[in-house]
């Protein structure tokens, strides 16, 4: 199908719920890797109001189960021989959520927590921002085997955050978050005082190599 053609599907489908009424199965699939990127999110956010660290392991379980979601929507696809523009571009928003905005709230919640470290958390989620635009603009020019499959990504693929997801589940097994024992290696004051706006936590520094990681040309991961 054309690009023009996959537009005017939605284009000639009218009603109230004529976008739901074209979901495919895969786009539902994709769906939920949104869904458990949101509900990560939210369980930070219950974390921070109580301080129950069931909502903080909730939190760092949903992210893996979006992984989850985000494998089965292209086999999904391929079983049903059926894709969209649509699917595409709700991969690359759940995708975001998932393993973009929800790992860096992890990070925040279990002590990342000084102005500088929230400038890297964000340039963290701009930078999965950002590679995502890429590829979905020029998915079309990487190199592809037999079956239609992209042979690499450009740069780290965004699902990779879950190593940090990772780290911070064991930070939180051993107390090494804010409130209990701290973030490991502690902070260095930049500019002013301690506990100013020029404090940082070292470990911030994996973040932003993993976001420049991201964003890299030149980096070719081989696609599994």
């Amino acid at each position: 199908m054309t690009k023009a053609a996959a537009l005017q599907q939605y284009n000639d489908t009218e009603g109230h719920f004529s976008l739901v009424r074209n979901f495919r199965l895969a786009d539902l699939v994709t769906i939920m890797n949104g869904v458990c990127g949101s509900f990560s999110v939210f369980s930070s956010a219950r974390y921070l109001l109580t301080n129950d660290e069931d909502y903080l392991w909730s939190a760092l379980l949903f992210p893996l189960a979006g992984l989850m979601f985000d494998f089965m929507d292209g086999k999904v696809a391929r079983w049903r021989r059926e894709s969209s523009m649509l699917g595409q571009e709700l991969d690359s928003l759940a995708d975001l959520i998932s393993f973009g905005v929800s790992p860096a709230l992890l990070a925040f919640v279990v002590g990342l927590r000084t102005y500088l470290d929230t400038v890297v958390l964000t340039a963290f989620i701009c930078c999965g921002l950002a590679r995502l635009a890429r590829f979905n603009a020029t998915v079309a020019l990487v190199p592809k085997d037999t079956s239609g499959k992209t042979k690499y990504f450009e740069g780290l693929p965004i699902p990779s955050s879950l190593v940090l997801v990772g780290v911070l589940s064991y930070w939180a097994s051993q107390g090494w978050i804010e409130g209990k024992a701290g973030i490991p290696l502690g902070t260095i004051t930049l500019w002013g005082k301690q506990g100013g706006s020029g404090e940082l936590h070292l470990v911030s520094a994996v973040f932003g190599l993993w976001a420049a990681a991201m964003v890299s040309k030149t980096m070719k991961v081989p696609k599994i």
